[in-house]
């Protein structure tokens, strides 16, 4: 048996919690973003999944769980959910999702200069530049809650009627 697994982590901080104004700011800038997609054309499902596409390549669980959720009550369907970490090979997302979502991959990985080349052409295609800002704005915003989620290593509770 190896010495690291007895190591045990730190108990960590909630950074939300300790430092509240900063995360009520960006939970006003996600606010802000929403409206801002809705107002160029991005409904919620394309933002819902541009949520969980970041949060799939971050690893946030809890991230994952919230818009999971919210996804399906914004009427997206378990099929495409399931798929999600797999949309360049499906037929489920649309032209315009898929821009949207190679987008949020580019802006998740800023450093892949190629990546955000092939992301920006491909939305210039089908996506209109309000779009192409709204859907850059919402992986950067769920960028950001990511990391307040897996720094403070925020708990995915099971539920009751599991």
């Amino acid at each position: 048996m190896s010495d690291r697994t007895h190591i045990s982590e730190p108990r960590r901080i909630f950074i939300d919690k300790q430092s509240p104004k900063a995360f009520h700011a960006l939970v006003q800038v996600t606010e802000a973003v929403r409206a801002t997609a809705s107002e160029a054309g991005l409904d919620r499902t394309t933002v819902e999944l541009i949520n969980l596409r970041v949060s799939q390549l971050n690893g946030c669980a809890y991230c994952l769980d919230v818009h999971t959720k919210v996804a399906l009550r914004a009427g997206e369907s378990p099929r495409r959910l399931g798929t999600l970490s797999a949309w360049r090979d499906t037929g489920l997302f649309t032209d315009s999702e898929r821009a949207a979502l190679a987008l949020a991959e580019a802006t998740t990985d800023p450093a892949n200069a190629a990546i955000q080349t092939s992301a920006y052409e491909a939305a210039r295609q089908v996506l209109s530049e309000d779009q192409i800002s709204a859907a850059i704005w919402v992986a950067v915003t769920i960028n950001a809650f990511n990391r307040v989620s897996i720094m403070s290593k925020h708990p995915v509770q099971p539920l009751h009627d599991e």
